[in-house]
């Protein structure tokens, strides 16, 4: 099974993504794992993608499907996979054709998580990760011990102006690339406003897996 997972940052579409990869047992291609692990290997390449990130800003087309081509190839397609978080950009979705089309790999479907902006940006800036563990928590929906809330931090991409330009881009790039799957009969919706458990059942039954 070949399924792209798409959401705009805090819609969930991360969690969903690992509880189908271990549903499935397809490899999970995580486009923020990728862009991350590179700012952490730094190099003139990570500090590029870190600046980007920083700002809230898409990193250049180019890059993120050459990262994208780099884990099919280390992670193989016999399981199949589910990628998440990318295409962000149309002309992402049509360099994915491509690299799909030259492996003779063919989606089964692009699933897309809607969720109220509002909602997402409740969801963003209450995350929280705890330094010593990696652990991340929120505080609303999944709050920390009370012994630890001193040392967390919030990362500088969950902070609410970073957030708000990431919907704003969100919201502008994602209508193209709506259409594109459209037009090619892939795309499903659903609505990701809530449990983690509803939304997946949800995404199970559009893939009539129920």
């Amino acid at each position: 099974m070949h399924l792209m997972l798409l959401g705009a940052p805090g819609s969930g579409k991360g969690t969903q993504a690992v509880r189908l990869a271990q549903y499935f047992r397809l490899a999970h291609l995580s486009t923020g794992d990728m862009l991350r692990a590179t700012c952490g290997e730094g190099g003139e390449l990570g500090l590029v993608v870190d600046e980007y990130l920083k700002e809230g800003q898409l990193v250049p087309d180019h890059l993120v499907v050459q990262l994208v081509l780099d884990s099919l190839e280390c992670n193989g397609t016999a399981s199949g996979f589910i990628m998440d978080g990318f295409p962000r950009t149309l002309r992402q979705a049509k360099g994915c054709d491509v690299i799909l089309t030259q492996r003779a790999l063919a989606l089964d479907a692009v699933i897309l998580i809607d969720v109220a902006n509002e909602i997402l940006l409740k969801r963003s800036t209450g995350r929280r990760v705890d330094p010593e563990t990696g652990r991340v928590y929120h505080l609303q929906f999944a709050p920390p011990p009370d012994s630890i809330v001193p040392r967390l931090e919030q990362r500088s991409d969950d902070s609410e102006p970073v957030v708000r330009e990431r919907l704003d881009i969100y919201d502008r790039e994602i209508s193209p690339i709506v259409d594109h799957y459209q037009h090619q009969d892939l795309l499903t919706r659903v609505d990701g406003s809530g449990s983690p458990d509803q939304v997946f059942a949800l995404i199970l039954d559009r893939l009539g897996k129920n």
